[in-house]
């Protein structure tokens, strides 16, 4: 199993067993289909059901009934199991962005290591270490990123005139 950082459960809501977990994606709503989760050492947590509170995400898992034994969760981050996830095409996770080689589309010139995903509201910002120890910033979206080959860890550009230029 790959397991995938998701959440982590931060509190108790109310007195019977249910958790409220902060949801580490683009979407809480997104985690709503979810039957299990998974704490580190892959021991399953089997959801009863969920429904999103204020922005975040409440669980009743199985087992935990009341507000004693869900207080022992408090901390647990929350995985899924990778391979259980089908992302739309054109969007990654951002694990697998992290340490890409980031290349000219052109030219074939290395710009360097994506090293962050920030998100803005309207696009990700990647940013990226050149070799010089600068931290370049380019937007993605479709006008600046060409290709991402996850398994070759290289991500193709077209940087905007002037992107990158001191």
């Amino acid at each position: 199993m790959n397991l995938l950082e998701t959440g982590k459960i931060v509190t108790t809501h109310g007195v019977r067993g249910e958790v409220r977990a902060e949801a580490w994606s683009d979407s809480p709503e997104a985690l709503l289909k979810f039957r299990v989760f998974y704490t580190a050492s892959g021991r399953p947590l089997e959801v009863e059901h969920s429904r999103i509170h204020r922005g975040a995400i409440n669980l009743k898992l199985r087992g935990y009934d009341d507000i004693d034994s869900a207080m022992a969760l408090i901390g647990t981050v929350l995985y899924l199991d990778k391979d259980s996830v089908k992302l739309p095409e054109g969007t990654y996770f951002v694990n697998d962005l992290l340490g890409m080689r980031v290349v000219d589309a052109q030219s074939g010139q290395c710009y360097g290591e994506l090293v962050e995903v920030q998100p803005t509201g309207a696009n990700d910002v990647y940013h990226i270490k050149s070799p010089d120890g600068r931290i370049l910033l380019a937007p993605a979206i479709p006008q600046v990123i060409k290709h991402v080959n996850v398994e070759a860890k290289e991500m193709t550009i077209t940087p905007l005139e002037g992107l990158f230029d001191l």
